[in-house]
């Protein structure tokens, strides 16, 4: 069984593109200009046109001076990328100052760049830009310029309107980002999960060529050592007179006659060690028993007896890491017995895997099979750990090829766990050939 660590799969530092905020600082910087102009051309408003203007250059200065020095594909670290959406916030805030206040509808701007970090960057500056955006939004409700508006009809809004933009601006950040963070972390679990699972099938399928190629090799060895066993047997007939030489000629066909019955032992490995041989679904499973014997567990492994033929398939590491998986599982939560049942008609396969330990918690049962969701029990050692990606590589793998894995307890008294992995006939029969087109 491949055995993948804690290290090699935790998640990769958090990176934006420069390029990326760029982007959305010349976006809000042209929606800006163009309100103030809408407002200030097309509307006939009173405002404070130059500080609203100054911020925005202050802000387009910046972009150009970041577009200058670095690559706009260079990534930042989490820090910078932070601190420019703090500084997008600082913006929008002074903004809003000259513009209204909370008043003014485009104080919902402040989600965007906490739904951003929320999207990209850890969790720490999440929360502390989600802390700067409130604080500017309660500062904003107290102190800002009047809202632009018509001078012989004001607008005066009731405070408790206020005070319920204020409200909804602070339940909207904390909400939405709370929603985006956890669909990006779950996508970005998944993601890893899946790359780990690539990594296992491809580690799974090399020691199977390299299988191959051993065989491969051996045969192709066997006929030049051949010759040389004989020719070096021919010549030690021919200098008796030497007897140095004869001994040294003798030593090589003993030699040459050694490494021929190496390569014949490799060459006559059973059928579980060549990559394109076909294997019996009797034979997939004793493949995946045996490493587990020995264990202190006991493993009863019984075949049904059946009118149509036993299933043939191609051999299918993926198939071999996931029925294996999935026994490793069982033998580690047994406590005295797994058991292995298989039963197979013309159109269909099962194999059922169960074990007589605690079971599955009733709260996981629903989830099980899911990335990084890993409960062990504790062992001499101390607690075991883990990520929780071996049943979920397992049932990756397995449904690739066309099963159908499920997951339950025994029914009372019994106790302990059942996987259920079911087969189309025809998928299981074709599972090898399928993985070899891909």
């Amino acid at each position: 069984m491949t055995d993948i660590s804690v290290s090699d799969f935790r998640h990769p530092r958090r990176y934006v593109r420069l390029d990326t905020i760029l982007r959305l600082r010349w976006l809000a910087a042209l929606g800006q200009l163009a309100a103030i102009f809408v407002v200030v051309q097309g509307l006939e408003y009173d405002m404070a046109i130059i500080p609203c203007v100054t911020i925005i250059g202050l802000s387009a200065a910046l972009n150009l001076v970041l577009q200058t020095l670095f690559n706009p594909v260079h990534r930042l670290e989490a820090v910078s990328a932070a601190a420019l959406l703090a500084l997008n916030i600082i913006e929008l805030a002074g903004l809003l100052y000259c513009t209204g206040g909370l008043q003014n509808p485009f104080s919902f701007l402040f989600l965007a760049p906490v739904l951003i970090s929320a999207t990209a960057l850890p969790t720490n500056y999440t929360i502390a830009l989600g802390v700067l955006a409130g604080t500017c939004t309660s500062v904003l409700a107290f102190f800002h310029l009047p809202l632009p508006w018509d001078t012989a009809d004001p607008l005066v809004l009731p405070q408790i309107y206020l005070l319920g933009v204020w409200f909804s601006i602070m339940t909207a950040i904390g909400v939405t980002s709370l929603y985006a963070f956890q669909v990006t972390e779950e996508a970005r679990k998944l993601s890893d999960a899946l790359a780990a699972t690539e990594l296992v099938l491809t580690r799974e399928q090399h020691l199977t060529q390299i299988d191959g190629l051993a065989a491969a090799a051996a045969h192709e060895l066997g006929t030049p050592l051949a010759t040389i066993f004989l020719i070096s047997r021919e010549l030690v007939k021919s200098v008796d007179k030497n007897p140095e030489l004869a001994g040294d000629l003798r030593t090589m066909a003993e030699q040459a006659q050694r490494c021929r019955e190496i390569l014949s032992k490799i060459t006559q490995l059973n059928s579980s060690g060549a990559p394109f041989d076909r294997m019996r679904i009797s034979q997939l499973i004793e493949e995946s028993v045996s490493p587990h014997r020995d264990f202190g567990v006991s493993i009863k492994v019984r075949i049904a007896v059946s009118t149509a033929p036993e299933p043939v398939g191609m051999r299918n590491p993926a198939i071999l890491y996931g029925v294996g998986n999935i026994l490793e599982n069982a033998v580690d939560f047994a406590r005295e017995q797994v058991e292995v049942n298989a039963w197979w008609n013309a159109d269909a396969i099962v194999l059922s895997i169960s074990d007589d330990g605690p079971g599955i918690p009733p709260d996981l049962l629903k989830r099980i099979g899911e990335p990084y969701l890993s409960r062990r029990r504790n062992t001499e050692d101390g607690p075991r750990r883990g990520l929780g990606l071996g049943v979920f590589i397992a049932r990756t793998l397995l449904e690739r090829t066309g099963a159908k894995v499920t997951f339950s307890n025994r029914i009372f008294p019994d106790h302990g766990a059942v996987v259920q992995i079911a087969w189309p006939r025809e998928a299981f029969e074709t599972a090898g050939q399928l993985m070899e087109v891909d």
